[in-house]
């Protein structure tokens, strides 16, 4: 199964959190924060929305940061995806 965005929204896997810390600690599941650098999986067309016009500026495969809790999180296949509006990317990671 694919998903194909409409309008403005981005679909987007999230990378993995960090397993260790910087001075070696391991941590528990619990322990790791929520990551904030995903990876774009697929664009929507932009167009007309909410009576302006939007244009993709983000592409397939780039790195982007996002806030914490944007999004709507969706399993498909077993994978996991975030499903957001291009506005809550708040950066892309060169």
């Amino acid at each position: 199964m694919t998903i194909k965005p409409l309008a403005d929204r981005v679909v987007i896997k999230m990378t993995e959190a960090e397993e260790t810390t910087k001075s070696g600690i391991i941590l528990a599941g619990s322990a790791k924060e929520k990551p904030q650098v995903a990876e774009i999986v697929e664009v929507g067309p932009g167009g007309l929305v909410d009576g302006k016009e939007v244009t993709m500026t983000v592409a397939k495969g780039q790195k982007v940061l996002i806030s914490k809790y944007s999004g709507t999180e969706v399993k498909i296949d077993g994978v996991e995806y975030t499903i957001l509006r291009q506005g809550d990317i708040l950066a892309v990671v060169e």
